[in-house]
């Protein structure tokens, strides 16, 4: 069963506009009760939607599907960031934020090269079947591994105590806490506007075995299942992601942010242009350089952010990242028509460019004064 590029974009706007719809009240949710709690059901609610698309295939089934994927991403977004920074930072341990986010990354892309590498076996061996019952398998593992994450109920950093949120204020206080501190704190609009730019191009990394089968069926002339080197290249760019979440330790300055920034929008459109099998080598290093960008920044705003409304504010930053995956999927179903994957990644690179660009030459006089001893990013 196949769908066209219009179908497909569709399906993931269904999941964006779910997430985006679920984002905020999940958020609200990790913040007056437990966060941990919401991160076990997450990964239940997407194995109801992976066992819709395994058993009852269907166009319906795959839009239902991710409308449970979407949900079940939301109960994380935010609760998991910040569930690690509070019980690191209860430990005195909130520096190691950046590597341990960097870490969690490299390992989420480890599963994924694990699922690539079992897909061929699990089809040859049982069908579609198999993979998705892998799949749910995969999932009530992720929510059985989650129950046994630390949860202190009253965390206290500096003068804010978490415990407290559940005791007083209720719902509007932490919504207006998360609200007063995004409008208040210059320094975290401008971190909160940085993180959700970096999602643009990570928003289409749904269609890099589009890119990956266009290239290959460019560079062999030929019309024929190309399925098995598509594996193999997104594989290069799984170990690429990876590193790029290992390598988040590393915290530049804004200038030097952006120039690798820069750099890994320019390997992404050198890699759409060139349009050959060993290009996917420089959309490994374009991920890569993305997801440490991503995982860096996310740091920082983790960093200025108060236990009271830390999930609150990582879910309205997850608002923000499903507005710009909506626009990136509506773009890429609007250019399809006209262009193939290659040269849309190409275009795709062009506003990473812009906000390298930005940091090299302003990002150090427009951005808001740090605190004493803070990074830069």
């Amino acid at each position: 069963m196949s769908y066209s590029p219009t179908q497909i974009s569709a399906l993931f706007v269904v999941w964006s506009v779910t997430a985006f719809v679920a984002e905020l009240p999940t958020g609200v949710v990790a913040d007056r009760f437990s966060r941990r709690r919401l991160i076990v059901a997450s990964p239940i609610v997407t194995a109801a939607g992976f066992a819709l698309w395994t058993w009852w295939p269907s166009l319906p089934a795959y839009a239902a599907g991710f409308v449970l994927w979407g949900v079940g991403g939301a109960l994380r977004s935010g609760s998991a960031q910040a569930l690690v920074y509070d019980e690191l930072a209860a430990c005195g341990q909130a520096g190691r934020y950046p590597v341990i986010a960097g870490r969690i990354r490299a390992a989420e892309s480890v599963g994924v090269l694990g699922g690539t590498v079992a897909a061929a076996p699990l089809l040859s061996w049982g069908g579609y079947a198999a993979a998705g019952a892998a799949s749910v398998a995969a999932c009530v593992v992720s929510a059985t591994a989650a129950a046994f994450l630390p949860e202190s109920h009253c965390r206290t950093v500096g003068d804010d105590s978490v415990g407290a949120v559940t005791a007083e204020g209720g719902w509007r206080q932490v919504v207006r806490d998360g609200g007063r501190v995004v409008r208040s704190d210059a320094a975290v609009r401008w971190l909160v506007g940085l993180v959700v730019a970096l999602t643009w191009v990570a928003a289409l990394d749904e269609y890099l075995p589009l890119l990956a089968e266009s290239i290959l069926t460019q560079s062999n002339r030929s019309s024929g299942s190309v399925v098995p080197e598509v594996a193999a290249l997104m594989l290069i760019v799984d170990v690429g992601v990876v590193a790029g979440g290992l390598a988040a330790r590393w915290r530049p300055g804004t200038r030097m942010f952006g120039g690798v920034l820069g750099g890994g929008a320019l390997a992404l459109a050198a890699a759409a242009v060139w349009e050959r099998p060993a290009a996917m080598l420089l959309v490994a290093m374009a991920f890569g350089v993305f997801t440490w960008a991503h995982v860096v920044t996310e740091a920082a705003l983790q960093d200025r952010l108060s236990p009271r409304s830390r999930a609150t504010v990582g879910s309205i930053v997850g608002v923000g990242e499903e507005v710009v995956a909506v626009g990136a999927f509506g773009a890429w179903a609007l250019g399809s028509r006209w262009c193939d994957p290659a040269a849309l990644f190409a275009v795709a690179a062009g506003p990473y460019v812009v906000v390298a660009a930005f940091l090299i030459v302003g990002g150090r006089v427009s951005r808001p004064v740090r605190r004493p001893g803070e990074r830069s990013l």
